[in-house]
C-alpha cells in the first residue's frame, strides 16, 4: 500500500461546502464563485451561506446580523483574565487560550447536540473578533474598546481594534479580506478541527485545536513573512536581483506556491487588486511595487512548474494599511476562517460523524529481544 505523504490526494469524507479547481485556479462556497462573493457578498451573508448552505433571505440576513451583533461581548471573567496574560505572548497563543477559556465559563460546554453547536459556534464566530481586537489594545498599552451593535461584523472589528470608526473603504477592505479566508475546503486547521471533533469532543475544543494549528508558519503564518520579506528587499529597485538570488539558491520565494493551486489562486487576483487600490490611496505603492516585480520576476521560473502567487502573498499589505502589525495578520485568519471550521463541523457531524483513525505503514523492526539494562 503507498504511503500518501501528507495525506494529499486522499478523500475521507464528503462535503458540499467548498470546491476548489486547482488546475484552473477555481474557488467556490456552495457552488458560488469566491469572486463574486468577495465583490458582492458581506462577511455575514456568506457565514449564512457557509452555515446554512444557501443564500439568506433579506429579513433572515437582517435576522442573522442582528443576531451575531449580539453576541460579540465577553464575559468579564474572560476580560478579567486578558489582563493577566503576558502582553508578549504571541497574538494566536492568546487567542488559542481565550477560546479554551470561554469552554470553561459555558456550563454547558459538553453539549454537542446540532442546535447547541450552531449556538455555540455562532458565539464563537462573533467573539473571535472581539478577543483580537482586545489583544491589540492591550499590547498597544490600551483598553479593549466594547463592540457596537450598530456597525457590520467588518466595521465593528476595524473599530474595536482601531478605536475610530472605519471609512465605508476601509469595511469594504475588510470585509472582502474575511470573505476570501472564510473557508477553504480540508486544509490543516479545518482538518485539525474535524479530526477531534470526530472524537466528540466539545466545540471549544476542536476550535482550540484549530486555532493551534492555523498559528503554524507553514499554514497562517505565510503572510508574516510575506511582508518580513518585503521589509528585507527595501526598495523596488533591489527587488529583481534579491529574487534572482533566491532562486539561484533554490530558496523559497514567500507567498508564491501552494498546495493545491497549479494556477494563479482565486482569491490572490481579488487581493491583487485590493492592494492596488491601497496602494494609489494610501500610501503603500513601494510595498506594493515590491509585490509586482516579485510576482514578474519570481514568475519567470515558477509559473511553468505551476506555482503562482496564493492569498498570503498581497493580503499583508491590505492588512497594514486597515492598522495591524505582522504579529496580528494569522488572528485576522482566524477571525475570517472560524465560519469556515464551524460550518464543517455541522456538516460533518450530519454526515456521521465518524472517528478519524488513519494508519502508517511499519517500517521498524520485528522480534528484537530484550537486552537486560547491566548487558547493555
Amino acid at each position: 500500500m503507498e504511503v500518501a505523504r501528507g495525506l494529499e490526494g486522499v478523500l475521507f469524507t464528503e462535503s458540499r461546502m467548498c470546491f476548489i479547481d486547482g488546475e484552473a485556479g477555481k474557488l467556490y462556497y456552495y457552488g458560488i464563485p469566491i469572486q463574486e462573493l468577495a465583490e458582492k457578498s458581506t462577511f455575514e451573508e456568506t457565514t449564512f451561506l457557509l452555515l446554512h448552505g444557501r443564500l439568506p433571505k433579506r429579513e433572515e440576513l437582517e435576522a442573522f446580523k442582528r443576531d451575531l451583533a449580539s453576541r460579540r461581548g465577553l464575559p468579564e471573567h474572560l476580560l478579567f483574565s486578558f489582563r493577566r496574560y503576558p502582553t508578549s505572548a504571541h497574538p494566536m497563543s492568546f487567542l488559542r487560550t481565550a477560546v479554551s477559556e470561554l469552554g470553561m465559563l459555558d456550563p454547558t460546554e459538553g453539549d454537542i447536540s446540532k442546535e447547541a453547536l450552531y449556538q455555540k459556534g455562532l458565539d464563537l464566530i462573533a467573539k473571535f473578533a472581539t478577543i483580537v481586537a482586545a489583544n491589540k489594545r492591550l499590547k498597544e498599552g490600551k483598553e479593549p474598546i466594547p463592540p457596537r451593535e450598530d456597525l457590520s461584523h467588518a466595521a465593528n472589528f476595524l473599530y474595536m481594534a482601531n478605536g475610530v470608526e472605519p471609512s465605508p473603504e476601509q469595511e469594504r477592505l475588510m470585509d472582502a479580506a474575511l470573505i476570501l479566508h472564510a473557508e477553504h475546503g480540508f486544509n490543516a486547521s479545518t482538518f485539525t478541527a474535524i479530526a477531534a471533533f470526530s472524537t466528540e469532543t466539545d466545540l471549544y475544543s476542536a476550535i482550540t485545536a484549530a486555532v493551534a494549528s492555523l498559528k503554524g508558519p507553514r499554514h497562517g503564518g505565510a503572510n508574516e513573512a510575506v511582508m518580513k520579506m518585503i521589509r528585507e528587499i527595501g526598495t523596488p529597485e533591489r527587488a529583481r536581483e534579491w529574487v534572482q538570488e533566491k532562486l539561484a539558491k533554490k530558496e523559497r520565494i514567500m507567498g508564491m506556491g501552494h498546495r493545491v493551486y497549479k494556477a494563479f489562486d482565486p482569491r490572490a487576483g481579488v487581493l491583487e487588486r485590493l492592494a492596488r487600490l491601497v496602494a494609489e490611496k494610501h500610501g503603500h505603492s513601494q510595498e506594493y511595487q515590491i509585490l509586482k516585480i516579485v510576482e514578474e520576476e519570481a514568475g519567470k521560473v515558477l509559473n511553468p512548474r505551476g506555482i503562482y502567487p496564493n492569498v498570503d502573498f498581497y493580503s499583508g499589505v491590505v492588512y497594514s494599511d486597515l492598522g495591524f502589525g505582522l504579529e496580528f495578520f494569522t488572528p485576522i485568519f482566524a477571525v475570517a476562517r472560524i465560519s469556515g471550521w464551524v460550518g464543517h463541523i455541522l456538516e460533518y457531524k450530519e454526515l456521521d460523524n465518524r472517528l478519524l483513525r488513519p494508519d502508517a505503514k511499519y517500517i521498524g523492526e520485528l522480534d528484537r529481544p530484550y537486552i537486560p539494562l547491566e548487558e547493555r
